[in-house]
């Protein structure tokens, strides 16, 4: 099944800035491989700090008009970028199958997933409301201005190509903010595939401008916007350490931030839990896009009694998952994303095992289909000491640990230095609100594996960083509140 499009012309390769599409001057364009299969896909500009400083340019010379605009106005054009993404669901789709490597099914479902966030925040655009408060005195009034902040900075991950930058751009949008944007250089044409239907929307030109880079041009792209101060806002969503360096270096301009950073996920099966359901539910918040996601679990904490029987039903459902490339429409999980990925999900399980862990199934690369697989799998007698259940793996391998005691193990699922999502499974109504209080995390899963929905806040506690996406709080992370007093009105 060839992932051609209907259109090609969606498949982008130059920058857009100021309504302008910008092709590379010669020399300065890096390779989109497919990871299925290694193959060059396009050739995308390399930006250097010029560029950066080109699109931060546009944004701020559109920030007056935008922000002034009708918000009325604002979410007509997020509904019709809404309507347009999910016309070409189908294009979309094979473009994030073509270049991230997961399942066409999932690559359409991405679409959908982020078509939701346009949406919501289309319909929040009218809603962004002020306050009237009681004034202490007459002839006073006072109010609470919501305004928005100004130029945003977005950098966007490659596991979620259109999700990742819908969930970012349209809040921004619908506040009135204006927005400067560097997709992940592993997956940028699904982003600019999604910035040109928003120009067709009718975004003005300014308004929502996108430069690629390569990871060695990275740094000064973005180093570009942490000094600069009109640039007002920074979202990030990758790793720690990075969001770390975001934050220390905005400080000088003070910028606000919304960072969505590492997770280390624990997922905890009590002895009273449906273990058909967990094992479901652990298969859905695992092993989706190949378990390259930061809410998928990363530890599975066990009940004694009940491990063996959840682990072979859990090895029965994985050992028979389909894997190959996106071409294939049996594939249920795709290639890794790049070499790195596969060695560092290959080092996990040798380091693993070589701590006394069993391999239940998988365990070992697929070089049969090519070199970024591995095939998905479940490890057992994992504990604190092994990498995996330090490092996020971000690969297709669920490490079992048995435990027996519920303070024992929420001490566990809390001793890291990470807090983003949490999963357990239970029926007992008093244990359910105990462990839910007691987990360290920013969102909680309670005999549920998929936790992401566009009304819901998404956001982690600790080194998973801070702000929220989707749902009302996803647009107060673009706002500020302005106080407007006006007196002498009893004269």
């Amino acid at each position: 099944m060839p992932l051609t499009l209907s259109r090609p012309d969606l498949q982008r390769t130059a920058n857009f800035i100021a309504g302008q599409w910008l092709a590379p001057e010669p020399g300065r364009s890096f390779d989109v491989t497919d990871p299925a299969t290694g193959a060059v896909i396009a050739a995308v500009p390399d930006s250097n700090a010029a560029d950066a400083r080109a699109a931060v340019d546009a944004a701020h010379a559109a920030f007056p008009a935008w922000r002034r605009a009708p918000a009325k106005q604002r979410a007509q054009i997020l509904k019709r970028w809404n309507d347009l993404v999910l016309a070409h669901q189908e294009d979309l789709g094979r473009l994030i199958s073509r270049e991230q490597g997961k399942p066409l099914a999932e690559g359409r479902g991405e679409v959908a997933y982020a078509a939701s966030y346009i949406e919501w925040f289309a319909e929040e655009a009218t809603r962004a409301n002020g306050e009237v408060i009681p004034a202490p005195v007459p002839g006073r009034r006072m109010f609470a201005l919501r305004e928005p902040v100004g130029v945003v900075a977005a950098i966007t991950p490659w596991n979620f190509p259109a999700a990742m930058i819908a969930r970012k751009i349209a809040p921004a949008l619908a506040a009135g903010c204006t927005v400067v944007c560097k997709p992940a250089e592993d997956t940028p044409l699904t982003s600019l595939a999604l910035v040109a239907l928003a120009h067709e929307a009718g975004v003005p030109p300014g308004v929502l401008n996108i430069v690629s880079a390569s990871r060695e041009r990275t740094p000064e792209v973005v180093d570009v916007w942490l000094a600069d101060a009109r640039v007002r806002k920074i979202t990030f969503t990758g790793s720690t350490p990075v969001g770390k360096h975001l934050a220390r270096r905005s400080a000088d301009t003070l910028k606000k931030l919304s960072l969505e950073l590492g997770g280390n996920a624990p997922f905890i099966v009590f002895e009273d839990a449906d273990l058909e359901a967990a094992v479901e539910g652990l298969m859905a918040a695992k092993f989706r896009n190949g378990g390259q996601t930061c809410v998928c679990p990363n530890r599975v904490f066990v009940h004694a009694s009940v491990h063996d029987r959840f682990a072979a039903l859990l090895v029965a459902r994985v050992a028979a998952l389909k894997v190959g490339p996106a071409t294939d429409p049996a594939s249920q999980i795709g290639p890794m994303i790049n070499d790195r990925a596969v060695e560092k999900i290959e080092r996990h399980v040798q380091d693993a095992v070589a701590r006394g862990a069993r391999v239940l199934t998988g365990g070992v690369r697929l070089t049969a289909l090519g070199a970024n697989y591995f095939a998905p799998t479940v490890l057992a007698d994992a504990d604190a000491s092994m990498a995996c259940a330090c490092e996020e793996t971000f690969g297709p391998v669920a490490p079992l640990t048995r435990f027996s005691d519920e303070a024992e193990v929420i001490a566990a699922a809390n001793d890291t230095p990470f807090g983003l999502a949490a999963y357990f499974y239970s029926r007992d109504a008093r244990r359910i609100w105990r462990v839910a209080d007691a987990l360290e995390t920013g969102i909680v899963g309670i005999n549920e594996g998929a936790l992401a929905a566009e009304a819901a806040p998404f956001g982690g506690v600790k080194d998973s960083g801070y702000g929220r996406e989707g749902s009302v709080h996803g647009l107060d992370d673009y706002l500020h509140t302005k106080y407007v007093c006006q007196g002498g009105l009893d004269a």
